[in-house]
């Protein structure tokens, strides 16, 4: 389904000035409030987004010229990046248990919400893992594999996670008979009250060895270094993250945990990101910009050769179509903006031509 006109979504009209567009969105932002009875969650990020753009002016002169495609097509923190994530972890390789529980509401809660109760066994999966990864602007438009080492608990290479010494079983744990649990009694305000808990001599699984691994101590996981490859996917941006299932710390007899790459992107000397578009600047003297010329443009695909008409002002955007970042099957454009340098040091001679281009019935360069 096509977009709407941002003007269209507000209410204002195509030359409201910043104020009222404020007044629009704040009266928007009220009515489809999805916490407020009738609201609408969609139509709100809908008004979110359209503001995002037509708040900002540079944002607001592009969508003017190009419509949605010069705004990235993905504006405002709509949620539409597939792997925007949380940032701002310091190191690598750290490590997290949230038991049965997931991330709350940085990643919605894939896991399901739920502490665990005083009765309830040992969780039966592994920690999750988190590490940090640098990218160049380039790795991150194309995409890139790149090799992590991460020490971290894997499964026991001596007893490959059974726990028991190669050569023995498990027994019935003589603690708490097998149920994984023990009655606890806790006197409190009403009295005494019975609650079960953890058996901590089999950590809530009824069995242990009947003669540990002598290498995990009866564990079933050894701390050790992994080699991984990961694939990046191209557009990503700086600030996601990457969620691999089960590719983190290992426990015995349940699943490993999930391992999460915060993805971070160097600055670019030359370009800058916005969505799915690539900015860029490229400046030319006062007399191209009257005159008209051709120049070479860098983009992330090489050179490309770019027509500057006769006129142009400085400030001017030119859109290079499918130069940008890449998004399913199609590619953003790289916005090239056009600033006019004019000369701070003239000779004789050039002060002289351009007091008689003054003096001249066209009173300006541009006009």
């Amino acid at each position: 389904m096509s977009k709407r006109d941002y003007y269209e979504v507000l209410g204002v009209a195509k030359g409201a000035s910043a104020d009222e567009i404020k007044k629009a969105f704040r009266k928007a932002a009220v009515k489809h409030h999805p916490d407020k009875a009738g609201g609408n969650e969609a139509e709100f990020k809908e008004v979110n987004e359209a503001y995002e753009v037509l708040k900002d002016q540079q944002k607001r002169q592009r969508y003017d010229q190009f419509g949605h495609a010069g705004v990235g097509g993905s504006s405002g923190g709509g949620g539409s990046n597939p792997f925007e994530g949380y940032g701002g972890f310091g190191g690598q390789n750290v490590h997290f248990d949230f038991g049965d529980g997931g991330l709350g509401d940085i990643f919605g809660q894939f896991f399901g919400g739920g502490s665990q109760g005083g009765g309830s066994r040992r969780s039966q999966r592994g920690n999750d893992v988190e590490t940090r990864i640098t990218l160049d602007f380039e790795e991150a438009i194309f995409g890139v594999e790149k090799s992590l080492k991460l020490d971290m608990q894997d499964e026991c290479s001596h007893c490959h996670g059974e726990r028991a010494e190669p050569g023995y079983g498990m027994k019935t744990c003589e603690t708490c008979k097998g149920s994984g649990q023990i009655p606890r009694v806790m006197n409190t305000m009403f009295g005494q009250i019975q609650q079960a808990v953890v058996c901590q001599t089999c950590e809530g699984r009824g069995r242990i060895p009947e003669k540990a691994c002598s290498v995990c101590k009866g564990q079933g996981t050894e701390r050790r270094s992994q080699d991984l490859t990961i694939r990046i996917p191209a557009g990503i941006d700086d600030g996601s993250t990457i969620r691999l299932r089960e590719r983190g710390e290992a426990i015995a007899g349940g699943e490993k945990g999930d391992l999460y790459v915060h993805v971070r992107v160097k600055a670019h000397k030359h370009f800058t990101r916005e969505g799915y578009l690539i900015l860029s600047d490229e400046h030319i003297d006062m007399t191209d910009a009257a005159l008209g010329t051709e120049i070479d443009v860098q983009t992330v695909d090489g050179v490309v050769r770019m027509k500057i008409p006769a006129g142009t002002q400085s400030g001017t955007d030119f859109k290079l179509s499918d130069h940008g970042v890449p998004h399913g099957s199609s590619r953003g454009a790289h916005i090239v903006t056009i600033i006019v340098d004019t000369p701070t040091k003239l000779s004789k001679k050039q002060k002289d031509l351009l007091e008689q281009f003054k003096s001249h019935k066209k009173r300006s360069i541009f006009s």
